[in-house]
């Protein structure tokens, strides 16, 4: 079942996180006060968080509006436990958060993501579902690590 993320799933969804292996300590903290922040009401952005519950939330997607833009918006996170990987759950997630940024007239979805090998598996996923590559900035996280934008028009004007 795909729903909104409530305040009780942040500490669940932290624990997922860290369970992929993708996020240094650093990065889990961030998280924390992402969803902190945006489930509290204190960000003043718009932003959007889904979970993925099978009974406890085995997958979660956050995407903010890119501000000075024509309805942009910018998928920050999608991830689902390593346990619930290969079952077509990513792809559905992120087909939701595609139809829900469509109904609120969401333009256009980017996607940003490492350059490195280990993230190789993650821009085929990207690819296969629809989205083109469209930047690459080199050396952007660190020597040798450049980020790779991913767009798919979701609402042509």
């Amino acid at each position: 079942m795909i729903r909104s993320t409530t305040p009780e799933d942040m500490t669940a969804l932290i624990a997922l996180a860290d369970a992929t292996g993708l996020f240094p300590p650093s990065g889990l903290e961030l998280l924390r006060q992402m969803l902190s922040d945006s489930l509290g009401g204190n960000s003043d952005t718009d932003t959007f968080w889904i979970t993925d519950d099978d009974n406890v939330p085995v997958g979660v997607a956050y995407c903010e509006l890119e501000r000075m833009t024509n309805r942009t918006w910018n998928l920050q996170l999608i991830a689902i436990h390593p346990d619930r990987q290969g079952q077509g759950r990513g792809a559905k997630l992120l087909r939701y958060v595609e139809q829900a940024l469509m109904v609120r007239g969401g333009r256009m979805l980017l996607v940003e993501t490492s350059g490195l090998p280990d993230f190789e598996g993650i821009r085929a996923f990207y690819v296969k579902c629809g989205y083109k590559e469209e930047a690459r900035i080199r050396d952007f996280y660190a020597t040798g690590d450049d980020k790779v934008v991913f767009r798919k028009v979701l609402n042509a004007d």
